[in-house]
């Protein structure tokens, strides 16, 4: 990500991380750190939580994992939606499943990155989110480009 594409972005762009691994969301923040534009606020470890901190930090953008406890991711952002309308979200997964992915991003996620492709996608997932378009990895637009055209 070059400092221009999210200069038309206040800086920091405020990131919450949401992932029930710990050592998962260690090497998140130690991709984000590099850059200089992006700061992680806050991270959370389950559903419940990832909307609580949603609604207090009102983060630019949140990256969610599907599975999480308490909550799943899906039902996660349904909440994240009303309670933190302008962060976008972007689900940061390692579920391969077309339809999971389709599902996610109906109810308005702006992206889909799998966690295996994570050093490669997600900085321009990122970007992509940020300027208001969808990203979807290549793998998961390669297993059925069909299924998420809705």
């Amino acid at each position: 990500m070059t400092n221009s594409a999210t200069s038309a972005f206040r800086a920091p762009v405020r990131i919450l991380i949401v992932d029930d691994v710990e050592p998962w969301r260690r090497s998140v923040c130690s991709i984000l750190r590099a850059q200089e534009r992006l700061h992680v606020v806050d991270q959370a470890g389950d559903g419940l939580e990832a909307v609580q901190k949603s609604q207090e930090l009102r983060p630019d953008l949140i990256l969610l994992d599907i599975g999480l406890p308490h909550l799943n991711g899906i039902e996660a952002a349904n909440r994240i939606s009303k309670v933190a309308p302008a962060s976008k979200v972007l689900f940061l997964t390692q579920n391969l499943d077309a339809d999971v992915a389709r599902m996610a991003l109906s109810n308005g996620a702006k992206g889909y990155v799998l966690k295996v492709d994570a050093a490669r996608e997600l900085l321009p997932a990122i970007e992509a989110a940020l300027g208001g378009e969808r990203f979807v990895s290549r793998r998961v637009q390669q297993l059925s480009s069909s299924a998420l055209s809705a």
